[in-house]
């Protein structure tokens, strides 16, 4: 195992206060909790939308905390899920009367600890809805059992910029919704990661070898087999993407082609040349291709390939600008 770190053990910890200290204008923690990742300056009488997850995934989950998108994220250890008492913690912290929108992953460990922290704060009387992300096509059959990968942001935006035009608690989960039904994800994996306390590598592939439909946390995919080549790598994606979510012709969509965390920028360009030619042809429109790393997974190589079908409300939630220190949208 090669890595810039200290000891394995303390991997979390110094990142997040090497992130508090480049940007201590911006963000800010909750009771000396380094876990406890919140926005500096909050806006009185906004709905709050809170996030988390694990570590390990970066900018998800706390990459979106900032302007017009999330208020705060319980950080938890690598791939492992924060506590209801940090997700509680954060709640209290950037409420500011308008109530509070869980927006996560689709994982059950976060589903308890989010559950946990809304029944505490609804016994003080700070309102809360919750909603998951479950974007990931290969991952199960049934939409109510999917993974949230990269697609999640998609509802950050949407319900970041509607929290922040003064849309109420019940506004903001509707932009959320309706982000979440139009979005699906497919990704794939070329090699796996290592996590730091374990050291050594959490799945195994050829060296010729790919895996479609591969979670983040190393979850198995829909197949394991040769390399394919990026044509046919979108050609695949794309076919259960679009079999799934029916896009029709003239339809507009944002693209999302996010990189796992050690794939260069110049092959998801060419990722994205194949996805954006593909869907020409069956004359679906692009209004916005957004091309890099949104949802990684330490060091794996790979990427996946999100679509969000728009309409005008849609594109305007895509358009707010944002800022947080790792995504400025203007």
């Amino acid at each position: 195992m090669k890595k810039i770190i200290n000891k394995p053990a303390d991997y979390v910890s110094d990142m997040l206060e090497g992130i508090y200290t480049a940007h201590e204008d911006m963000v800010k923690c909750v009771g000396g909790d380094l876990h406890c990742y919140c926005i500096a300056r909050k806006k009185p009488g906004k709905v709050a939308i809170v996030t988390g997850g694990g570590t390990g995934h970066l900018p998800l989950f706390l990459g979106y905390v900032g302007d017009g998108l999330i208020d705060g994220c319980g950080v938890g250890g690598v791939f492992q899920s924060p506590s209801p008492e940090q997700i509680y913690n954060i709640s209290k912290e950037v409420e500011t009367g308008a109530g509070v929108l869980y927006l996560y992953g689709n994982y059950t460990g976060d589903i308890m600890t989010f559950d946990m922290a809304a029944d505490m704060c609804e016994m003080e009387d700070i309102p809360c809805r919750s909603i998951v992300g479950a974007d990931d096509v290969n991952s199960h059959a049934n939409p109510d059992t999917r993974r949230g990968v990269a697609g999640i942001y998609f509802m950050y935006k949407a319900a970041g910029a509607r929290a922040a035009e003064g849309g109420d608690l019940d506004e903001v989960l509707a932009a959320a919704q309706m982000a979440k039904d139009n979005t699906r994800t497919v990704g794939f994996a070329l090699t796996p990661c290592i996590i730091p306390e374990v050291g050594h590598a959490n799945f195994e592939l050829g060296e010729d070898e790919m895996a479609m439909g591969m979670g983040i946390h190393g979850e198995p995919g829909v197949w394991n087999g040769p390399l394919k080549t990026s044509r046919d790598i979108a050609a695949e994606s794309l076919d259960t993407l679009l079999k799934d979510m029916p896009v029709a012709s003239g339809e507009e969509v944002a693209l999302l082609i996010n990189g796992l965390g050690a794939t260069s920028l110049e092959e998801l360009y060419i990722l994205s040349n194949d996805v954006t030619k593909y869907l020409a042809a069956r004359d679906i429109r692009i209004y916005k291709t957004i091309v890099g790393e949104y949802a990684t997974s330490m060091e794996m190589a790979g990427a996946s390939v999100s679509i969000c079908r728009l309409n005008d409300e849609l594109k305007r939630y895509m358009d707010y600008p944002v800022n947080t220190p790792f995504i400025c949208q203007k």
